[in-house]
């Protein structure tokens, strides 16, 4: 009996947290338009002006994994030097971190009336425009106001879907087996880590699964220590989305796709036997707040790498192309 209402509000809290980052991010995407694509080409003559694109347009998005696409897209086109994409790659871990610090936030139970907030001012441009009911808005002004009230929607649901994985927690407090593998991962955290990493190869988005581990740790189910491991494999796992788009194109977009694997790899390999420093910084920037401490470890792990990889950007390497300035800021 116990089964049942796991499941479902499982599968509904991540539902919700899948569709609402697909909400923000497609109506982000859509009023962006193609400027979003001649901004990325536009603004990473450097690798640092890359690595600032990628994490402005993946922190706007919620999604690291669309600027990737997109950056893999960009380069198959032949719009896009291959040695300018490396920049918007470690922006883009940067980026996707502002998802999971706002959910750290605690404001799910602001979920229902965001989303009901978004729906009003939504509907209010409808009768607007296309209906021709209230005054007739200025364009500009109405496409602001409906793609952000879409993006609102979408970021209510996410809250909202956190919400519901919260449900779940003293459920699985009562599980035997699930209690025997929370012991399991504390002496044994790689499986934590490759858990992560196919979880997040599965449903596509890093975000959701840290945010359930989040959800679960709010609740005291899940050890911090736990957590952290999973972040290192969802960082791993978030390269699968990348890989399998880039199969069906050119040389560029594939090692764009196998340069972002082998960054991840190498971070999650470097920090997963600092696990315990993480953990101590997290817990000195938001003490008692198991789901804080979690995201505040994904920035600091994210963070650290990519600056740490930021170098490695500027080594020009004649068979990946050069960038279009000589001049380093």
């Amino acid at each position: 009996m116990m089964l049942l209402p796991l499941v479902a509000a499982s599968i509904f809290g991540l539902a919700l947290l899948l569709g609402g980052m697909k909400v923000t991010e497609t109506a982000l995407r859509v009023w962006a338009g193609e400027r979003l694509a001649a901004v990325l080409a536009g603004t990473t003559s450097t690798p640092l002006r890359g690595f600032v694109a990628g994490t402005v347009s993946s922190g706007l998005l919620q999604s690291g994994t669309a600027v990737t696409l997109l950056t893999i897209s960009l380069v198959n086109a032949g719009l896009l030097p291959l040695a300018n994409s490396f920049g918007i790659l470690l922006g883009t871990n940067v980026g996707t971190t502002l998802t999971t610090e706002l959910i750290g936030l605690r404001l799910h139970r602001y979920g229902l009336p965001l989303l009901l907030a978004s729906f009003a001012v939504w509907t209010w441009t409808l009768l607007s425009l296309e209906a021709g009911a209230l005054p007739r808005l200025p364009r500009r002004a109405a496409d602001a106001m409906r793609y952000g009230s879409a993006a609102l929607a979408g970021f209510a649901l996410m809250l909202i879907g956190f919400a519901s994985l919260q449900t779940i927690g003293p459920v699985l407090q009562q599980n035997g087996t699930f209690a025997a593998w929370m012991a399991q991962t504390e002496t044994r955290p790689m499986h934590a880590l490759l858990g992560g990493a196919v979880l997040t190869a599965l449903v596509h988005s890093s975000s959701a699964v840290i945010g359930m581990a989040m959800g679960l740790a709010d609740t005291g189910t899940l050890p911090v220590s736990t957590g952290i491991a999973v972040v290192l494999g969802a960082n791993i796992g978030t390269c699968f989305t990348g890989l399998l788009a880039s199969l069906g194109g050119g040389k560029g977009g594939r090692f764009v796709a196998l340069s972002q694997i082998a960054l991840n790899v190498c971070g999650a390999a470097l920090f997963y036997p600092l696990r315990d420093g993480l953990l101590a910084a997290s817990s000195a920037i938001s003490p008692g707040h198991p789901a804080a401490q979690i995201a505040h470890a994904q920035t600091l792990f994210n963070v650290t790498c990519s600056l740490l990889a930021l170098p490695i950007a500027y080594v020009r390497i004649r068979n990946f192309g050069r960038p279009r300035t000589g001049r380093t800021p």
